[in-house]
This record gives structure tokens, C-alpha cells and sequence, in this order.
């Protein structure tokens, strides 16, 4: 298996999922990528929390009302319309938030394990995703729930809990 067949698979499953074909489906992704990259790249190391919402939101990024999005928070680039955030959330710095995981570059895992995997997130109101944090694709975070500083979250969080570590598990139910 050669590098041209991954990065050709790559390709074949992102245009299918975008619903595209040919050539002009081809420039069309570019064209989105590019877009949805130059909007993060503005928004990534910004200190203004409303100018960072309005980035993401034109990048397709679902984000609700009265949110604080603080600077270095990288939300999916391939995927961005996936990841819903809800009213009153508050997100620190050098958090990642994944829609998608992939092993890009290996064909074999690709082939035979670990296919690519796509799932919405949902950061439900009130929650608060502390700095260094990874949220992975198909999690939803619940309401008024706190991740802790650089959890690793593998599996969803219940309402009003706190969650600590890699991975990330319940150490207190908020009352």
C-alpha cells in the first residue's frame, strides 16, 4: 500500500461525505477548507471571546448564546457543522474539540480496525470545558457539567457532574 492510496482514500471518503464528485467536487472541498481554515486561523489566537463566536460560527460551528470562548481552542477543521455548543458554556484555552478521528496516513489500520469515525459533539448549557481538555467525536457533554483541566473525554458526560482525568471520569455529581 503506497502514500498515493491513503491520501486517495482520504479524499474519496471526505467528498462522499460532503456529497460532492469530480473535479469540480474536488475544488468545491478545497474551497470549503480553506474557508473554514482562514476562520479558525482568525479566531484561534484571539483574546476577543465574541469575535472568536463569530469566526467559528461562520465556520458552521452550532454555538449558543452568552458563551465565552477563550483564545487557542481548536474545534474540528474537517467537520466543523458537528459541534453544537449551547447557551452560557464557557470553553478555556487549548481545548480541542473532534468530530472526527482518523488515522490518515495508515491504510491498513484504515482498512482493517479503525475505520474513520464521525459523530456529532454536544456541549450542552452551562457546561464549562477547563483549558488543555480533548473532547472526541460522538461525546455530548452535559448541562452544567465542568471538565476538568486536561481531561481527555472518551465517553459522554452525564448532567451536573464533574469529571477528572484521562479518561476523563466522574468524581462528583453537582446538586
Amino acid at each position: 500500500m503506497n502514500d498515493h492510496n491513503i491520501f486517495k482514500k482520504n479524499e474519496e471518503e471526505l467528498l462522499k461525505y460532503y456529497g460532492l464528485s469530480g473535479n469540480s467536487g474536488k475544488l468545491n472541498f478545497k474551497l470549503k477548507m480553506l474557508k473554514s481554515w482562514i476562520y479558525h486561523k482568525l479566531a484561534y489566537s484571539s483574546p476577543r471571546s465574541n469575535f472568536v463566536i463569530s469566526m467559528q460560527r461562520s465556520r458552521g460551528v452550532k454555538i449558543g448564546e452568552n458563551c465565552h470562548i477563550s483564545p487557542y481552542v481548536l474545534i474540528d477543521l474537517v467537520y466543523p457543522s458537528l459541534v453544537e455548543i449551547g447557551n452560557n458554556v464557557t470553553i478555556g484555552s487549548n481545548v480541542m474539540i473532534f468530530a472526527h478521528v482518523n488515522p490518515t496516513a495508515n491504510l491498513f489500520l484504515k482498512q482493517e480496525k479503525y475505520p474513520r469515525k464521525i459523530g456529532k459533539v454536544v456541549i450542552k448549557d452551562g457546561a464549562v470545558i477547563n483549558p488543555g481538555s480533548v473532547i472526541t467525536a460522538g461525546i455530548t457533554i452535559g448541562k452544567n457539567s465542568i471538565v476538568s483541566i486536561n481531561c481527555a473525554v472518551f465517553e459522554d458526560v452525564p448532567d451536573s457532574c464533574v469529571v477528572m482525568g484521562n479518561p476523563a471520569r466522574i468524581v462528583k455529581k453537582i446538586e
